[in-house]
């Protein structure tokens, strides 16, 4: 729905990438699959990049779909043909190489969750890092050289650890910080850098506590990443 209120609707996808493949960022990919083989006239398999496990998730996907493409199939007498998904595990290098749209991919670290991986996205001179969730490393430092923009997911720590619930103080081994998200901005030299995914959620009121703490280490433009946020970056910016 999202996708869909920013102009970009399931069947004018050329491709979907998947950083790693927690619950929460790959909840909506089902909805995403049915949307796009409802909505297009032809058979249209959907590009779907991501690491090595997405295949199987895929196929529990669909086959958790399975009584509602039938449904479809038995009501639609256009519609001859299953919803069709061409997944493709990567972990590093270009994945994606079409219509003037370059995507690179390098591992990230999210251990245990593993393997996950980032992406930077390049485009008639532009180029935009997605961090997904990580701690800073190596891979994801090699993506940022030079870009744009990174768009990387943060937690605040001095928060979470004045939670005293042990599972919540399990996600500081394996998120960044605002501070580590900044530190990561500024090593690669990007002249953007959007927070997203915040944990805990911002409250209102508090934005420009997360913007103090990443400008202590990041002396470019901060951008908070809120759903349908725009920002504008590259040549034309």
């Amino acid at each position: 729905m999202r996708a869909a209120a920013a102009g970009a609707g399931a069947n004018q996808l050329t491709a979907l990438v998947l950083t790693h493949l927690h619950s929460d960022h790959i909840t909506d990919l089902n909805d995403v699959i049915t949307s796009r083989w409802v909505t297009t006239f032809a058979p249209s398999p959907l590009p779907v990049i991501g690491p090595p496990g997405t295949s199987t998730v895929v196929d529990g996907l669909l086959a958790s779909l399975a009584p509602d493409i039938g449904y479809r199939l038995a009501h639609h007498e256009d519609l001859t043909w299953d919803p069709g998904v061409d997944v493709r595990e990567h972990v590093e290098g270009v994945v994606f190489d079409e219509g003037g749209v370059r995507i690179t991919a390098a591992p990230t670290d999210h251990r245990p969750v593993h393997p996950s991986v980032g992406y930077r996205v390049e485009h008639e001179g532009s180029s935009v890092v997605i961090a997904g969730d990580t701690v800073p490393c190596a891979g994801l430092d090699v993506l940022c050289d030079g870009a744009d923009a990174l768009v990387h997911t943060v937690i605040r720590e001095d928060l979470v650890r004045a939670i005293p619930v042990p599972r919540l103080q399990d996600i500081l081994d394996y998120h960044s910080s605002v501070e580590q998200a900044a530190q990561t901005a500024a090593r690669g030299g990007v002249g953007t850098l959007v927070l997203t995914h915040y944990v805990p959620p911002m409250q209102p009121g508090t934005e420009e506590e997360w913007r103090a703490l990443a400008a202590a280490h990041f002396a470019g433009r901060i951008e908070l990443g809120d759903d349908l946020h725009r920002v504008e970056v590259g040549i034309a910016f």
